[in-house]
């Protein structure tokens, strides 16, 4: 096999139809770029396939849906519900504390039960799904990853032999043309060296990806039913619940029956709406750690 033959298979013959180098002065010359765009087309669509998966993997709205919750997880505390109560004694009748006490419940009522209504809408709205486009993305970003592989593998078997041969060659050349040939051979196999190295850490930067990207798929799923079914659902049973007790409050009356199921309905709605936060951080974590790991595809050091 002469060194043309050595050098194109390092890449399959509809790859090499697709590529396009400048055009090349002499055999040597196309030899050496070659040599130093060995997987070129796939590092080419690697790249893509990083800009593809960059533009899905992230939720969008949940960075000011997290605003909203964590908002109204402060202010559900502010909803005193001890105003609510009736007033001790002929003078804090006489003095209107109950209707006083019941405005300020009604209007706090008013204002957090418009947040609830709002985070609810905006849990809901939240995207369904990932795009099937993602897991066909990813599936493609390991093949083309093998297929890198296996050029490095060609490559190293090469570079092996054309190391052999160059000894030999060094040993025998008796003439100037033959001693620089060596030399051009060498320099060869300097280029793919880099070339391989480069194509090897580009693997490496890819090999997290898909299982990232896969887990934040997960969580994101797992997080969505989350916030649409849960957290959505409790906002509304909680205003369900408390609207009653504000419209009393509203009209300056106290409550006549126990309170106790408006509280429960805000303790567990609370306790929820913490979880929503911690979940809604765990997933922004994850967007981050894989645009992250995506951006490298894209990488200076990786252009083809």
């Amino acid at each position: 096999m002469d060194d043309s033959d050595r050098t194109a298979s390092l890449m399959s013959p509809a790859k090499l139809a697709q590529l396009k180098p400048k055009v090349a002065s002499t055999p040597a010359a196309w030899l050496t770029q070659m040599a130093a765009d060995a997987g070129h087309m796939h590092v080419k669509r690697i790249g893509e396939l990083g800009e593809m998966l960059s533009s899905h993997a992230k939720l969008p709205g949940l960075a000011a849906a997290v605003t909203r919750i964590e908002k109204l997880a402060d202010d559900l505390p502010d909803l005193d519900y001890s105003q609510m109560e009736p007033p001790r004694g002929l003078w804090a009748r006489t003095l209107g504390k109950t209707k006083g006490a019941g405005l300020q419940f009604a209007h706090r009522f008013e204002d957090i039960g418009a947040e609830a209504t709002e985070v609810a809408a905006s849990a809901r709205s939240l995207a369904a799904d990932q795009p099937p486009a993602i897991e066909r993305a990813l599936v493609e970003l390991e093949v083309e990853c093998k297929a890198i592989e296996k050029i490095i593998d060609q490559g190293a078997r090469w570079l092996q032999d054309m190391r052999n041969q160059i000894k030999v060659r060094q040993a025998a050349a008796t003439d100037p043309q033959a001693r620089r040939a060596v030399l051009e051979d060498s320099a060869r196999c300097d280029i793919l060296v880099d070339r391989l190295k480069m194509l090897r850490a580009l693997c490496n930067s890819c090999s997290p990806v898909p299982e990232l990207a896969r887990a934040y798929a997960h969580r994101r799923g797992a997080l969505l039913q989350a916030l649409q079914q849960s957290l959505a659902s409790e906002l509304e049973d909680w205003v369900a619940v408390v609207a009653p007790v504000a419209a009393l409050a509203a009209d300056g009356k106290s409550a006549t029956a126990s309170l106790q199921p408006q509280l429960d309905a805000q303790r567990d709605l609370q306790k929820t709406a913490k979880k929503a936060i911690a979940a809604c951080q765990q997933l922004l974590a994850q967007e981050q750690d894989l645009a992250r790991n995506l951006a490298t595809l894209n990488s200076p050091q990786f252009s083809s």
